[in-house]
């Protein structure tokens, strides 16, 4: 028996495809409201506590948005493979990615010790502050910790709950959960190789990539592009030119990310600037920069910014940003960004979409990257 049927969808989720992949995004907001207020009521039904205080904190924490960019990705595969019509299953898919989002950013700041996110406090520093407000009994760090990590989890169940829904309503429900399960375990896998990392002091180019696939591209535009084409029922052609799209255009969004964490400003961002840094955390920008350190012998670039580096007075971030730019680092990443971006949208090509939802790609892709990948004339 696979229990009760799906809840059928409100009237927004069954209008025909959104015209636009921004029209998409605006559409699953839409749907992600009415999700919210259901898992809101269910909380409210099962513990007045545990709703005030976690529930109602994990919709805020939802609802304060990012960039929104899985929903649009999902939208894009779909069109790629053909889908039209009903755009129910995309929408509810894009929900049950913000869902998941959260989940791994409220345990990725539990595990990074970082303060903000989306310009407010993490879920585990809110957390310590609710509890010593409360003049509760105890450590407000623990419990900050604790409360997130759980929190975390509930995102994550709210998550699989929407998508296993999804899944039962789409004539493609087993393809689409196949994706969806190695999405998951892709996310773990670089999780746990992002700590190793740290622990181990590893400075490898090769592992660095590896973290930042497995963490981050296939997650973010990958794995949502064969989420939608699985819903379309996408060929395997279709399916390979997506997936090598989307590890192109997710490595290039990460490798954004990794200079935003290193110049970005921090208003614009909504999370430190110089976090990484301080942390020595293992991203392609750095290891990049150890290399051609050691390759030029710039002993000064090396001893700032390799793993074990002592967290001396003099070793600053300002000194360390500075190393970035002298070995050529920076602007190696921003060549090597410009390159996948153009890469990604080939292999999008390959699929044979419409010219106009190959344009969608690329706006995304540009918005991703910060970078205009280039396009053939037939789409200029």
């Amino acid at each position: 028996m696979l229990g009760p049927r799906p809840t059928v969808a409100g009237p927004a989720e069954t209008n025909h495809a959104p015209l636009t992949a921004p029209g998409a995004t605006r559409a699953m907001e839409a749907v992600l409201e009415r999700v919210l207020e259901a898992r809101l009521r269910q909380a409210r039904d099962t513990d007045a506590v545990f709703a005030r205080d976690m529930a109602d904190r994990l919709a805020a924490y939802v609802r304060r948005g990012g960039k929104r960019l899985r929903t649009a990705f999902v939208w894009c595969g779909w069109r790629a493979a053909g889908g039209s019509g009903d755009a129910s299953g995309v929408l509810r898919t894009g929900a049950a990615l913000e869902l998941l989002q959260a989940c791994a950013l409220i345990h990725d700041d539990v595990m990074d010790g970082s303060p903000l996110r989306r310009g407010a406090p993490a879920m585990h520093v809110d957390f310590a502050h609710g509890h010593r407000a409360g003049r509760t009994g105890g450590s407000a760090e623990s419990f900050g910790t604790s409360a997130a990590v759980l929190a975390g989890d509930l995102a994550l169940a709210w998550a699989d709950d929407l998508l296993t829904e999804t899944a039962l309503a789409s004539p493609h429900g087993p393809r689409l959960f196949e994706e969806w399960r190695a999405m998951r375990t892709e996310m773990v896998a670089g999780q746990y190789r992002d700590l190793r990392a740290q622990a181990s002091g590893s400075s490898g180019t090769e592992e660095a990539l590896t973290i930042a696939v497995l963490k981050s591209a296939r997650y973010t535009v990958a794995r949502p592009l064969a989420l939608g084409a699985s819903l379309a029922g996408a060929d395997a052609r279709t399916l390979g030119a997506l997936r090598a799209a989307g590890r192109c255009a997710g490595l290039a969004f990460q490798l954004r990310d990794d200079l935003l964490g290193a110049f970005g400003d921090p208003a614009l961002t909504g999370k430190p600037a110089d976090e990484d840094l301080r942390a020595r955390k293992l991203t392609p920008l750095l290891a990049v920069a150890v290399r051609l350190a050691e390759t030029t012998g710039d002993r000064d670039a090396a001893a700032l910014l390799a793993p074990d580096a002592d967290a001396r007075p003099g070793h600053t971030v300002e000194r360390m940003r500075a190393a970035l730019e002298r070995t050529g680092a920076r602007a190696e990443v921003e060549a090597r960004i410009a390159d996948l971006a153009a890469s990604g949208l080939r292999h999008f090509e390959a699929t044979g979409a419409a010219p106009g939802v190959r344009r969608e790609f690329a706006a995304l892709v540009e918005r991703a990257s910060g970078v205009a990948p280039q396009q053939t004339e037939e789409l200029v």
